[in-house]
């Protein structure tokens, strides 16, 4: 028995879950678009009425829920933020840091003056190079100092044996996350790609490095790896990325770099067992390094020295950046204002030391608990559903159930605060500041290799506004960011609060039994637990949704990508399902609360899952989003979903024929 399942049985022997009255909807009737019929277009129906009064913004490429919650976190963090810096917090104190960082980076006057001085010493080291053990030399001596470099080494858990923490090698000759970046042929990504070379050269001019033709030569060069690289649909199979190993191996895949050198400029014990995400990719570094022309390699470290640096440079640098990657990419037409971008920077390089002030002013204890509460119920509900899933053997039904139990769950904040003594934050020096944070950050995870698993780090900062579910962990958490009104309102009706906050609780739970999660046990490794028909008749529920996506039409005849984006799609699913069902076993065999702001207990859960996904889009944001994201686009998150349950469409009374209601036949269930 878990931990939080005993917490669970405390509080509900002590009467605890017992739904609260209340006479506030949690609904937002404002935003409801009386126009639109709900059983035709529920995310329109929901979301309507605030879209036509909210446009997006300048600065934005989408708007939305979200979007209001981030921004009103990010209006709190500046507040936090001018206080520590008026107040100048005594020297090595978190105060100290977070003021000094974001005092840094408010004052562009001293950035302007400064130039591209603050990275000129790395750019003058890459002009001198002339060989190629130079060149590998210089890579290292990068490395050592947390300068860009195409080659990382990280700590995590062997996949296969998450009790052990080991080496992870992943490298990178490819300035876009997208591999169809490179290779894509409609006009958009045509346009988009010589804009990319215009982009590469402005940026190398601006930061003083003369060069002909150098966008094309970076992109040439970036496409012979993407070509080689795994597609994101491949990379979503965790089989595809584990290939353990040792140093020997590692210097097989790679035998013109010295592996061994790397390992002991992060102080990585030689002996250390390593993943390769890719070996294809280090058999190709090697090659790159053995081929490529020197002058290509320096180009190719100029580069990507001066664009990971832009931001602590020239405001012209860094407009620069904004333009390519925001707008041109994207389609916002603004730029963030600096305090937006310098809150970002301090929560991304400090978080726990800024998050710490956050949740003492804006995560209030009985939050957590409450959360708690919803969290256990959720876990009882889906360990029903689990027991009757009549398609599922004892077996793979057991197993499921060991999953499930052994879940941990993170509300709001980590145990313990990360320490950030050996992190040097000076308000005269912007770049040096974050990158001292980077390097800590980079150590802190070296650290771990070869120590017994600390479950008290996340992999998101406290104002967060987002959740996610770790595999090898197998944990779910929610930052404080994300438990905000509208979505986890203490003083809103439950139904409100379980289709909103309660749907990315199940979404989370359901993310350890989707396309990626299913394959790794109640420890958290990445082994088969499923019976040969079992699995058979799970792939077969999968395909449902990949089916569905793939059909639906997002407007301007494009498409999901079905097995890209079935891993959140079946979280969607699987979340909401669970989440009705949760907030009615919360009422304890008890009527529903009645009529509120003119809508059932069963409407108001319905509708808060729809404004939970109220967000809308610039039209390239979308095309991008649709290229490389694994989520549905907003409005196919709630219609998409909603298609398939028979609670929604009885709840609106929605019939065979409405576009709200898929035929039985073709209607998608995970359990």
């Amino acid at each position: 028995m878990s931990f939080s399942f005993q917490i669970f049985l405390v509080l509900a022997s002590a009467g605890l879950l017992l739904s609260a009255p209340a006479t506030k909807s949690g609904i937002d009737t404002d935003a409801i678009d009386q126009k639109c019929k709900p059983c035709e277009d529920f995310w329109r129906y929901a979301n309507g009425a605030w879209i036509d009064r909210n446009p997006i913004p300048a600065s934005r490429s989408a708007w939305g829920t979200m979007s209001v919650i981030t921004e009103a976190n990010r209006e709190r963090l500046r507040v936090i933020l001018e206080s520590a810096t008026v107040s100048k917090g005594k020297p090595g104190s978190n105060e100290q840091r977070i003021g000094d960082l974001y005092g840094a980076c408010m004052d562009t006057t001293r950035r302007e003056a400064l130039g591209v001085k603050p990275v000129q010493k790395e750019l003058d080291r890459i002009a001198k190079v002339s060989t190629r053990e130079e060149l590998k030399a210089l890579m290292l001596q990068f490395l050592r100092e947390g300068v860009p470099v195409p080659l990382a080494v990280m700590g995590g858990p062997d996949l296969k044996n998450t009790t052990e923490i080991i080496g992870n090698v992943g490298v990178a000759t490819m300035s876009q996350r997208d591999r169809e970046f490179y290779f894509r042929e409609d006009e958009r990504s045509k346009r988009i790609r010589g804009e990319f070379t215009g982009h590469v050269d402005r940026i190398l001019s601006l930061g003083g490095v003369a060069a002909t033709d150098a966008g094309k030569t970076i992109l040439a060069f970036e496409t012979e790896t993407a070509q080689l690289m795994k597609t994101a649909v491949e990379r979503r199979n965790p089989y595809s990325r584990y290939n353990r190993m040792d140093l020997a191996g590692l210097n097989a895949l790679s035998p013109g770099f010295d592996w061994a050198q790397v390992l002991e400029a992060l102080q990585v014990p030689k002996a250390t067992p390593l993943n390769v995400a890719d070996p294809n990719l280090v058999k190709h570094f090697d090659k790159q390094l053995a081929e490529a022309p020197i002058a290509t390699w320096k180009l190719w470290l100029q580069w990507n020295v001066l664009k990971s640096a832009a931001s602590f440079l020239t405001d012209a640098m860094e407009a620069e950046a904004f333009r390519f990657d925001d707008k041109i990419v994207n389609g916002a037409q603004e730029q963030l204002p600096r305090w937006h971008r310098c809150t970002t920077l301090v929560d991304q390089s400090l978080g726990d030391a800024l998050g710490e002030v956050f949740v003492k002013k804006h995560f209030p204890p009985v939050a957590k608990q409450r959360m708690n509460e919803l969290v256990e119920n959720l876990r009882v509900t889906l360990r029903e559903e689990l027991g009757n899933a009549a398609w599922m053997d004892p077996e793979t039904r057991k197993n499921a159930m060991a999953k499930l139990n052994s879940f941990q769950a993170k509300i709001g904040y980590p145990d313990r605060w990360r320490d950030y003594s050996k992190v040097t934050i000076r308000r005269d020096s912007l770049l040096e500041s974050s990158r001292s944070a980077r390097m800590a950050a980079r150590a802190h995870g070296l650290a771990k290799i070869g120590k017994p698993v600390d479950r008290n780090d996340w992999g998101m900062t406290p104002p967060t506004v987002n959740a996610y579910y770790n595999p090898p962990m197998n944990e779910i958490a929610f930052p404080a960011g994300i438990l905000q009104s509208p979505l986890f309102d203490m003083e809103a009706d439950d139904a409100a609060n379980y289709g909103a906050i309660g749907a990315v609780i199940g979404h989370e739970m359901g993310h350890g039994f989707d396309d990626q999660g299913s394959k790794f046990d109640f420890s958290g490794n990445l082994k088969n637990w499923w019976t040969a028909e079992d699995r058979k008749k799970f792939d077969a529920r999968a395909q449902c949704v990949i089916e569905q996506f793939n059909t639906m039409d997002v407007g301007d005849n494009l498409r999901h990508n079905g097995r890209l984006v079935v891993g959140e799609a079946l979280g969607d699913l699987g979340g909401v399902t669970i989440a009705y069902k949760a907030y009615h076993r919360s009422l304890r065999g008890k009527p529903a609360p009645g009529v509120i702001d003119g809508f059932t207990a069963d409407q108001r859960f319905f509708l808060a899952f729809a404004r939970l996904w109220g967000t809308y889009y610039r039209p390239d944001a979308l095309r991008t989003r649709l290229q490389i994201d694994p989520h549905p686009v907003s409005r196919f998150r709630a219609n998409g979903t909603l298609m398939n349950v028979p609670e929604f469409h009885n709840a609106f009374q929605c019939k065979l024929g409405d576009a709200m209601v898929r035929p039985v036949e073709k209607q998608c269930k995970l359990w």
